[in-house]
């Protein structure tokens, strides 16, 4: 028997294609949430005992639809059952469904979904909200940390854009050629976010959902299949490649975090490295460097480095320095701090992110970074309030343990000098 949490990696992995046709077949966001939630509820009563199906996204489609349609039936006294073909033009059997739910219908679906969010009646916050939560099933809380905002916040904002979806009628069908360009960029946000939540869970056990990060990989070729000569393209699809490349090195295994430096070099995949560095190369001949570009430059000066003492750390606090003026960010901002830190200037590093203490006071890295730019210049008092900050906010056991190690090696430094 399977193990419960491989059946629910098993349906994370399968929501974006079921949701994605679900909402084809009911027209209705809301109707096709509740049956994803009802199929999934029903999977993992049935396939713990029984085993998974051949193919769970046709089973969760199938059983979650059915769910649906017998619960408008019993209540068709009270409530006009909707007509059929707002329901669905497939008969009711599991292997007709099954047929016609293909790999290239959710490759189709998924892609039409995100367009769809991406609607301009619906504010850029809104778009990436709403595909995050009904596209890939992130929860409210995972969203919020995704957008460094409040949970209270991101609910609003989701559930005013389904009132928009569904108010304003937007059409759930492909948007033409000319609307696809139009919406390009919010849909390269979703992708990016999404791979975000996936390289570094905002929740949960797992520090890592590689599910997602794979989705987003996909979701990144297809749009590049799209536009094959669009540079941001390109440059997303390089960043998340050469940045997932380094998976297998990112947690030891007792599943604690491995620093980058830190890291078996020999463990990183050559073949996404290869990949991602061609692409980064093709979109250079462009000469139209954009934020998404920029940041998959950082990441190939990273895998360029045969080891850790030959990353060009100064080349990598230029490059963070040309995005931030492209896209003013605390975070950016940070990030370039910490290549200042690595290139030897820790008080300039310290310098970049006092200004930020307010804007990033409830995000876990600010406070990490914080803790060893002062541990670095010997401020260690200070640098364990940040480090136990940090420890506050961690969002996964890993980052938690983290921490905990710098603290550790905080404790025996200041015992080294005591003696």
């Amino acid at each position: 028997m399977q193990d419960v949490a491989d059946f629910a990696a098993m349906l994370t992995g399968a929501r974006p294609q079921a949701m994605a046709a679900l909402l084809r077949y009911f027209r209705d966001l809301d109707r096709a949430e509740d049956a994803f939630q009802e199929a999934s509820l029903r999977a993992m009563r049935n396939w713990p005992e029984k085993g998974p199906p051949r193919d769970p996204v046709a089973w969760l489609v199938f059983v979650g639809r059915n769910a649906v349609v017998d619960g408008l039936r019993r209540q068709a006294r009270q409530v006009a059952l909707p007509a059929e073909e707002t329901l669905s033009d497939l008969e009711d059997h599991e292997t007709a469904v099954a047929a016609r739910l293909d790999e290239a219908d959710y490759r189709d679906d998924i892609l039409r979904l995100m367009f769809i969010c991406a609607h301009p009646e619906l504010p850029p916050t809104q778009q990436v909200a709403l595909a995050l939560r009904i596209v890939s099933g992130l929860s409210v809380a995972e969203i919020a940390a995704a957008f460094l905002a409040k949970e209270k916040a991101v609910e609003q904002r989701i559930t005013r854009a389904k009132r928009k979806v569904m108010d304003a009628a937007i059409p759930f069908e492909a948007p033409d050629a000319v609307e696809r360009a139009q919406r390009l960029s919010a849909v390269a946000a979703m992708i990016y976010l999404i791979f975000n939540e996936g390289y570094s869970a905002s929740g949960g056990d797992s520090h890592i959902r590689k599910g997602l990060c794979d989705e987003a990989i996909r979701l990144g070729r297809l749009v590049l299949r799209l536009y094959p000569s669009d540079p941001e393209i390109m440059g997303l699809l390089a960043l998340m490649l050469l940045t997932h490349a380094r998976m297998p090195a990112r947690l030891d295994a007792h599943g604690e975090i491995v620093l980058l430096e830190e890291q078996d070099r020999s463990l990183w995949n050559r073949a996404l490295i290869a990949e991602g560095l061609a692409l980064v190369e093709k979109a250079a001949r462009h000469r139209t460097a954009g934020t998404y570009q920029l940041q998959a430059a950082i990441s190939a000066l990273h895998a360029s480095a045969r080891t850790a003492d030959e990353t060009d750390w100064r080349g990598i606090a230029l490059v963070y320095r040309r995005l931030e003026e492209l896209q003013p960010s605390p975070v950016v901002r940070l990030n370039r701090a910490v290549a200042v830190f690595k290139a030897d200037n820790a008080a300039q590093a310290l310098e970049l992110i006092e200004p930020l203490r307010d804007q990033l006071a409830g995000y876990f890295h600010f406070h990490g970074v914080h803790g060893a730019l002062l541990k670095e210049l010997g401020q260690h008092d200070a640098a364990r309030e940040a480090f136990n900050r940090a420890i506050a906010l961690a969002r996964t056991p890993a980052e938690a343990q983290h921490i905990r190690q710098r603290l550790d090696e905080l404790s025996e430094e200041r015992a080294r000098i005591a003696r």
